[in-house]
């Protein structure tokens, strides 16, 4: 399967995951977290990166990066080869420490800077490490309440911005608006659930904004020839047909495999790809996930696959 599209452009944002080989951690302990952090630290002086909010899990991390120099893929090559060159070094190992590439959703940060931010605050009281985002002091979260003074290199004004001009102000809003979620566990969402295409969150304008941008060759470098994404995408309907023209009616196959072309080609978000197959927004991931596993051993599976891409132009 090809690689999602990396768009690139001045002073784009992006939320960035990067995940441990095999789900292994990548931060052993303290010294680990401390030594990645200094790394974010050259990297807003090596490549002028701008780091709005982090938190780093046991197996894997989250930023949410602004790239004034249009330099995404080089900030990503120097933290995670420094950091693997460091961990292995320390550790008496070799080889990935990441699996695979990292991966980069760029966002629409008038729409979801507070939402996302929100996300990321929060993963470890999601993850039960800790009652409240507060007692977790490898993220940004104490810094944008004021407990601690926190990084210089991190730059929270963005986000408070949203919240009040006065900082004081901004901090007690802010701490609020991820109190009242901590409250209400039921409400939690997952943002990156309205990521259209794999690659962009944002509205409606702001898609169309980057296709006319990309249309338009201006400023905007990827890593995949991306027309075959910009083009029209095929209907729900059409994959379906497409699906069972290939697999016949085997229900739960063509189920699953019209979730994973809709997942990776429709470009629609995954609450309308799951309402449409009577699902949620994870039932999509995981059914997509599920065949995608399964066609790294089943070849013939795989065949089937590209030949419903095939007939559908993708």
């Amino acid at each position: 399967m090809s690689r999602p599209l990396r768009i690139e452009y001045p002073n784009a944002y992006f939320h960035i995951t990067a995940r441990g080989n095999e789900r292994r951690a990548v931060f052993e302990d303290q010294g680990d977290r401390e030594r990645f952090l200094s790394y974010l630290k050259s990297a807003t002086v090596r490549y002028n990166a701008i780091f709005h909010v982090f938190c780093l899990m046991d197996n894997h991390y989250h930023l949410l990066l602004q790239t004034p120099r249009s330099n995404l893929s080089q900030i990503m090559h120097y933290l995670n080869g420094a950091y693997t060159t460091y961990f292995n070094k320390k550790r008496h190992r070799s080889g990935h420490l990441f699996q695979g590439r990292y991966k980069a959703i760029l966002v629409d940060m008038d729409t979801y800077a507070q939402e996302l931010s929100r996300y990321i605050h929060l993963n470890p009281v999601r993850a039960g490490l800790v009652p409240g985002p507060e007692d977790y002091h490898w993220s940004s979260y104490r810094k944008y309440i004021g407990l601690d003074k926190g990084p210089d290199w991190l730059f929270v004004d963005f986000v408070l911005g949203c919240f009040s001009r006065r900082r004081t102000e901004a901090q007690r809003k802010y701490r609020e608006f991820i109190e009242s979620l901590v409250r209400h566990r039921h409400q939690d969402k997952n943002p990156l659930d309205e990521t259209v295409f794999s690659t962009i969150l944002g509205s409606p304008d702001f898609i169309n904004t980057i296709r006319e941008r990309f249309n338009a060759g201006k400023e905007i470098s990827y890593d995949v020839p991306a027309s075959k994404v910009f083009q029209r995408a095929p209907s729900l309907e059409e994959i379906e047909e497409k699906v069972r023209k290939v697999f016949g009616d085997e229900f739960s196959i063509v189920r699953q495999a019209g979730l994973y072309i809709s997942h990776h080609y429709s470009g629609l978000r995954l609450k309308e790809i799951g309402k449409y197959y009577g699902v949620g927004a994870s039932g999509v991931s995981q059914a997509s996930r599920r065949i995608s596993d399964r066609m790294k051993d089943d070849s013939g599976m795989a065949w089937e696959n590209r030949e419903i891409r095939r007939s559908l132009s993708l």
